[in-house]
């Protein structure tokens, strides 16, 4: 799963990685990214624009009768998109880049478990393959939600986690994006991202608090 990341680029940064044309907001680094908080996510409009948006992160299906489903369904599994109602219609028409620079994972250490930050050797920015929602019954109680898609762990992330988000290959994103492209066509950018640029090392266990939201939960902890 992928339940903690982190993004550290700001706005501007982010919108010249990922050819954003319209910028709806600002925001601050983040080390600590929970669920339920808004997430910075990338969509396109009917002409195919880029919007930076915030979204709230905990997918809730057009069709629920409770907001609060959403606190469950912050990750979907890429093996059953296709089939999973809360999630067949999104993959269909709401696709999304959720930009990233590295996540967390928990492995045991003795009888404690340690975080680990997962990312790129050199830093860069990445997206993860999202799918987002609209909820509600009109503009005035219109809640947005996202969802972080997962796939089975590459070398790096398999003795942390039996899961890791769906990282795109930045030659794959506009085609996640693309309202245009069938589901059978986008289903097989979802897979392990190659481990031979990815490491992992572990960090403070501020990180077990989402209350903690700085450049400390990076702290290296060697214990």
């Amino acid at each position: 799963m992928c339940g903690r990341f982190t993004l550290r680029h700001s706005a501007t940064e982010i919108a010249e990685r990922f050819d954003v044309t319209n910028l709806t907001f600002d925001f601050v680094p983040r080390y600590n990214i929970a669920p339920t908080q808004p997430v910075a996510a990338i969509t396109v409009d009917h002409t195919g624009e880029r919007w930076l948006r915030p979204l709230k992160w905990g997918l809730v299906p057009f069709w629920a009768k409770d907001p609060s489903i959403g606190s469950r369904m912050i990750n979907a599994r890429a093996e059953s998109l296709a089939e999973k109602a809360a999630y067949k219609h999104a993959l269909e028409r709401r696709r999304c880049l959720i930009p990233a620079d590295g996540f967390y994972e928990w492995v045991k250490n003795g009888t404690k478990r340690m975080p680990m930050h997962i990312h790129f050797r050199d830093g860069r920015l990445f997206a993860f393959a999202g799918l987002w929602e609209r909820w509600g019954t009109g503009p005035d109680d219109e809640l947005v939600t996202c969802s972080i898609v997962t796939v089975d762990p590459n070398d790096v992330v398999a003795p942390i986690h039996n899961r890791m988000p769906a990282i795109l290959a930045p030659g794959d994103e506009a085609k996640w994006l693309s309202s245009t492209r069938h589901i059978h066509d986008v289903l097989p950018l979802l897979r392990p991202f190659p481990s031979a640029e990815i490491e992992a090392f572990p960090v403070s266990r501020r990180v077990n608090s989402p209350a903690n939201d700085d450049a400390a939960c990076l702290d290296w902890e060697d214990e």
